[in-house]
């Protein structure tokens, strides 16, 4: 009984973390490049790269190259600022001529067995991440998202 006691303590200590994180850090939505949608050893799960706006792309950037970036929310986007004190690292994404990246460090976003990969889109259908930006380290998913038509609308994955 002591153990489960400790365990409920563990995991519920854990779950107010991420809710005082939630309602105390920026937030906002980035496109996604999903891949490796799951692994057996780990559960199912959608893992996915970050692609963010760069907000000044440096002018001696190269596309493919990797350099440290700092995350801010501007409004209900996430952007991405070069920051050479930064340890978070992205790639300058070749197919925007630089002036978006792509977050070396995925984020995985854990799904139930019973419903399909949200990350098989349509065409004209783009995957999105609400995400919070904790002082150190990579953004914490939230949610998931879809953006067509211009609008973006929150997946339910219950």
């Amino acid at each position: 009984m002591a153990l489960a006691v400790a365990h409920l303590a563990i995991v519920g200590s854990v779950a107010l973390r991420y809710a005082a994180d939630r309602a105390r850090l920026p937030t906002g939505w980035a496109r996604t490049v999903p891949y490796d949608p799951s692994l057996p050893i780990r559960g199912r799960y959608v893992r996915l790269r970050l692609q963010l706006p760069l907000a000044e792309a440096p002018p001696d950037a190269r596309p493919g190259e990797s350099r440290p970036v700092r995350l801010r929310a501007r409004g209900d986007r996430i952007e991405a600022v070069v920051d050479s004190s930064s340890s978070l690292l992205a790639v300058l994404d070749a197919a925007n001529g630089g002036s978006a990246v792509r977050l070396s460090q995925p984020v995985a976003v854990f799904i139930p067995e019973h419903l399909p990969d949200p990350s098989v889109r349509p065409p004209g259908e783009e995957l999105w991440a609400e995400v919070t930006l904790p002082a150190e380290g990579p953004p914490r998913p939230v949610r998931l998202g879809v953006r067509r038509d211009g609008r973006l609308e929150p997946l339910d994955l219950r």
